[in-house]
This record gives C-alpha cells, structure tokens and sequence, in this order.
C-alpha cells in the first residue's frame, strides 16, 4: 500500500524535526485510506471501550504500566499492541499495511537517514477519547521531571534512534507542544510549573486533520489534553533503529510488547512488505522480552 500522495523531500523533514521538535506532513494519506484505516480502528476502540480488549489505557492513569483486562468506572484514552496476534485478523492487517507501509516507512528512514534494514519494529497503539475530560501532565516520554539541567542537557544532546508518529483519523488538537524544548533543559518557568498549566510560553496546539502524519521528538515538551464530547482515533507508533541503546529498549519494552512480539505473523502482507515486516519484527526480538527492564516514567 502507498499513499498517492507525495511526501515533503527528506532536507525538510529533517530540518523541521530538528528545529521544532515536530513535524506535519498535511494529507499524508489519501480519504480512501483513511476511511480502511478508521473502520479498523472503530472495531479496535468498540471493543477496547467495553472490556473485550485487554490492553488499554486507563483514565487517570498517564505511565504504564496499565492494568490488564480492566477499563474500571473511569474509562480508557489509549488501545495498546494493534498488531498483537489476537488482535481481530481482518483488523490486524489493515493496521499492519498502516504501519509496515511505504508511505511510514519512507518518511522514517529519511528522517533518521538510514535503510529500511535498519529499521525495528516497536510500538503501535492508539489514542482515543475518554468518556471524561482528561489530560496529562507535561512531560518528556524518556526524561523524568526530577533530572538536573546538566543531565537533561545531557540527555537531550543524544542522537535521535527512533521516529515517533501521530496518524490522525478524526480532527485532532489533543496535543501541546513546546517547539524547540527538544534541544535545551527546561526554563525555570517550565521546570517550576504546574504539571498541568495550561498557558507555558510558547506553547503550541497541534491541529491535525484526518490523514495528516505528525513526527515528533518524544523529549520534546508536551502534553495531552482530551476533550470528551470530540471523538478521537490517532494511530501512535513508533520505529527504532537496530544497535539503540537500553534506554531505548526499556522505552519499549515496558509496554510489553516483548511477550508477544515472536508470534506475530506478517506473511499474508502484500509484496515486500511482509518481508519487510519480518525483518523488522525479529530485529524486535532481539532486543529482549525482559520485563524487568523498569519504567521510563512514574505516575505521582
């Protein structure tokens, strides 16, 4: 499967990548694809929302680990493992041709400068809206609030091993940003702030329409803000590069995805693309099923 419609040339992206923190590729997927794309999704979110998928985020919850088989009196803002093995088989293709296709796969290895060999299979999930308004505290996804200037200084510096990727399906403004807090500690403002502030200078609503493709930094700043009267379905995934380091591993492999990852079977992918999904997935597996791998992030 490929999008017809042509993507930004691999200069911009990266240049806005490394200048903001993000970048919006508008209409990176055609109507058609998007309507495939969102019917799975709607089965996925049905299904989640009423306890007969297992893996899912819970309200209030923001880290993981999240508890198994149980959506609780709070309601879910997240459907985890879409290309799980028990993933629905008509659901779980579609969800793997939007994931292992050219139009990602492209977009990724220019961002990160690499071939598609390189590339590792990680997570793909989804967000959606919670039955109650709900949002989460501002955050770097691999950096802890408690770290000095000097290590975040430190941390920030490391070259990027992985692409990260909204894929909206519904109109989207969920998500804050603060562009080019990828590439410096935080300001005393914003490490003094409230967890949830509403107004930290700078900061930026990312508008997505459906089929639009985000790229972001994952230590950028930002944070989520879901209004539960807006239906929300945005694809959330993410590609790594082989040889990351174990920060890298443990940001992947605290959702779990290790328990499963060696029985999934992308053979009935069209063309190349179930080779390429084969590679990608036991490049996965050989960065490790450990669960005692710890926790990028804890809830307060």
């Amino acid at each position: 499967m490929t999008s017809t419609n042509a993507l930004p040339p691999g200069e911009e992206l990266r240049a806005g990548l490394a200048r903001d923190g993000f970048v919006l590729i508008p209409r990176a997927f055609s109507k058609a694809e998007v309507g495939r794309f969102k019917k799975a999704a709607q089965h996925a979110t049905e299904r989640a929302r009423v306890g007969d998928w297992p893996f899912v985020r819970t309200v209030p919850k923001q880290f993981p680990p999240w508890p198994l088989n149980e959506v609780g009196s709070n309601g879910i803002w997240g459907v985890q493992h879409l290309l799980h093995p028990l993933m629905p088989p008509q659901d779980r293709e579609v969800f793997a041709e939007s994931y292992f296709c050219d139009t990602m796969t492209a977009t990724v290895t220019a961002l990160l400068q690499c071939s598609e060999k390189d590339l590792v299979m990680e997570l793909y999930n989804m967000l959606v809206c919670p039955p109650r308004d709900f949002a989460l505290r501002w955050h770097r996804d691999d950096i802890g609030p408690q770290v000095s200037a000097e290590e975040e200084r430190k941390r920030l510096a490391e070259p990027m091993m992985h692409a990260q990727w909204n894929l909206a399906l519904y109109p989207d403004s969920s998500l804050v940003v603060v562009p080019g807090s990828h590439k410096r500690p935080r300001t005393d403002v914003e490490r003094n702030a409230d967890p949830y502030e509403d107004n930290i200078p700078g900061q930026q609503v990312v508008q997505l329409n459906p089929g639009d493709l985000m790229f972001y930094n994952n230590n950028i700043l930002h944070r989520g803000v879901y209004d539960s009267k807006t239906e929300r379905m945005t694809l959330h995934g993410t590609m790594g590069l082989r040889g990351a380091d174990p920060a890298r591993a443990r940001n992947i492999l605290q959702h779990g995805v290790g328990d499963w990852a060696a029985d999934c079977d992308f053979g009935d992918l069209p063309g190349g693309m179930a080779a390429l999904a084969k590679g990608m997935q036991e490049s996965l597996i050989q960065m490790g099923t450990e669960r005692d791998v710890g926790f990028s992030q804890v809830d307060e």
